[in-house]
């Protein structure tokens, strides 16, 4: 009878949490929906073609599209040519932002895109496979009467994917080519109020540069920045959170460090995934705020690749330490098949990141794909990453099968137990289950509001209330993993209730001062619990 009543308090505390933790995760949600803002802003920017006919153009003088020092403008090319004004005598400016606005540290990155505007000419057909070479500039200044300091300069190429919906006729003149968008630069801070790129296209015969690209009439570029809304409500919530994670997990280790035994390779991977999960929620992003750190973006993307990696290890040897009929259990050794693909995979990621953003540290116009050498690396790196991913899948949802498969093999053996004794293994197995389900419910919650971000406008709006789905995905998917670790170094911490000689001696049918776990079904207080005890006794014999 004591054990029933202590079985049903520990699943009433277990409803409890459940409870408490979905109430957050709504909350999660919604302040991303109904608070935040859309997470980013698209603007798109029109360059305009200035006149720059003195010796050494880039190292005098920047040219200003706008403004009170603004430079000698050409309105069409054929201006140009009546004006016999050449090719390398033409920049294209852009300003950042556009007039009576400034730029934000808010903002946290920049990123472009370029869209060229081709146009047919009989005499000056775009060549299959062409590449444009683009002599680039990046400044900056904080006043509108300072000089403008350079940031980086640089010549890049650009493959030209371009495609002609008409017959190439003498009366299709004139008509535009459908060019694909062209990736342009991207640096993680804003530190600056103002922005200014020029943009030249050296035209040389004798080296072929510049060479059958067609008839450019425009270049238009679609900067993409976080909104500083969005941003404020995320630093507020890394703030929140970091502080509840760093708190479990202290106390999840007082807890097994007051244990007499020492602890188990479950307990370390739950503790080293709550020590990524805090790795992640440290708000060092609110220092971006005042300093120049353009590295961020490569930051970001490390803390995110050692959570994901541990978390995808912590299912594995979740898993493992729970098959019942398992010989090799507690040693991180005997799970190298299953961890191998995760290292291989989050080593071929890194790579790639730091090939792509490493490099854009140093020059913000670099893109890995834009030459066939860095995209064939590049796609090696992902394809070597995804086959990895997939067979720790495999081993994942192998071993998933085999542990349920174990359990109810093992439950046949409950009913020759007392009425105590069996309720408390079957509230051990039910929390197996539902912690099961609870990951496999978080996993496709994370892959659903993906695919909706991806394929929605952006929002919802009922009547007067809008909904951003963007933004309640970014704040819910991160809120969701912070409960998941929260709830898991709080289920399985190891207990410390002792219920007495009486009832150990008694319905329970356990030893004398024996702790009653409340959450994992295989460690306790000196060794493995008797589920375990008992399932490797089967599994032996």
């Amino acid at each position: 009878m004591a054990g029933a009543i202590i079985e049903n308090m520990s699943t009433r505390k277990l409803c409890i949490v459940g409870g408490i933790l979905l109430v957050f995760q709504v909350i999660a949600f919604l302040v991303g929906g109904l608070i935040a803002p859309s997470p980013t802003t698209a603007v798109p920017y029109m360059s305009v073609k200035c006149i720059d006919v003195r010796k050494n153009h880039h190292k005098t003088k920047w040219l200003m599209p706008w403004g009170p020092n603004h430079c000698k403008k050409l309105k069409d090319f054929d201006e140009a040519v009546s004006r016999q004004i050449e090719a390398n005598d033409i920049v294209f400016a852009v300003h950042i932002p556009l007039p009576s606005k400034e730029m934000s540290p808010w903002f946290q990155f920049m990123l472009f895109i370029m869209q060229l505007d081709i146009a047919f000419k009989m005499d000056n057909d775009l060549k299959e496979n062409a590449e444009i070479t683009l002599d680039v500039s990046l400044a900056y200044r904080d006043d509108m009467f300072n000089d403008w300091e350079e940031i980086a300069h640089a010549i890049e190429i650009r493959k030209l994917k371009c495609t002609f919906g008409s017959p190439k006729t003498v009366e299709s003149e004139g008509r535009h080519y459908d060019c694909d968008f062209l990736p342009f630069m991207e640096i993680g801070s804003v530190a600056h109020k103002y922005y200014l790129i020029n943009i030249r296209l050296p035209v040389n015969d004798r080296k072929g540069i510049n060479v059958g690209i067609g008839e450019i009439k425009d270049i238009r570029l679609v900067g993409i920045h976080q909104n500083g809304g969005f941003t404020k409500v995320w630093f507020a919530m890394k703030t929140f959170l970091t502080p509840s994670i760093l708190i479990i997990m202290v106390w999840y280790w007082r807890r097994i460090t007051l244990m007499t035994r020492a602890p188990v390779l479950l307990e370390k991977v739950i503790f080293a995934l709550g020590i990524s999960m805090t790795f992640i929620n440290i708000p060092v992003e609110w220092f971006s705020i005042g300093f120049d750190w353009t590295w961020m973006l490569l930051f970001g993307d490390i803390r995110q690749g050692i959570f994901y990696a541990m978390l995808l290890s912590f299912w594995i040897i979740f898993c493992g330490e729970h098959m019942m009929d398992q010989n090799e259990r507690n040693r991180l050794s005997g799970y190298w098949k299953q961890v191998g693909p995760i290292a291989v995979g989050s080593f071929c990621l890194f790579i790639f990141d730091m090939c792509e953003r490493g490099v854009q540290l140093k020059n913000p116009f670099y893109s890995i794909w834009t030459t066939e050498v860095g995209t064939e690396l590049a796609m090696a790196f992902i394809i070597v990453a995804g086959i990895c991913l997939c067979l720790y899948f495999l081993f994942l949802c192998f071993m998933v099968f085999q542990v349920f498969r174990n359990i109810s093999g093992k439950q046949s053996s409950l009913p020759a137990m007392s009425k105590a004794r069996r309720l408390h293994y079957e509230g051990l197995i039910f929390r197996f289950k539902f912690l099961m389900l609870i990951t496999m419910a978080c996993a496709a919650m994370t892959v659903i509001f993906f695919i909706v971000s991806q394929v929605t406008e952006g929002h919802w709006k009922w009547g007067d209330i809008t909904i951003q789905v963007n933004s309640a995905f970014f704040t819910g998917i991160y809120g969701m993993w912070n409960l998941y670790v929260f709830a898991l170094m709080f289920l399985y911490a190891p207990s410390h209730k002792n219920y007495g000689e009486d009832q150990s001696n008694g319905d329970l049918g356990v030893n004398s001062g024996e702790e009653l776990q409340l959450t994992t079904t295989i460690t306790h207080v000196d060794g493995p619990t008797e589920v375990y005890k008992l399932a490797r006794k089967e599994a032996q014999e």
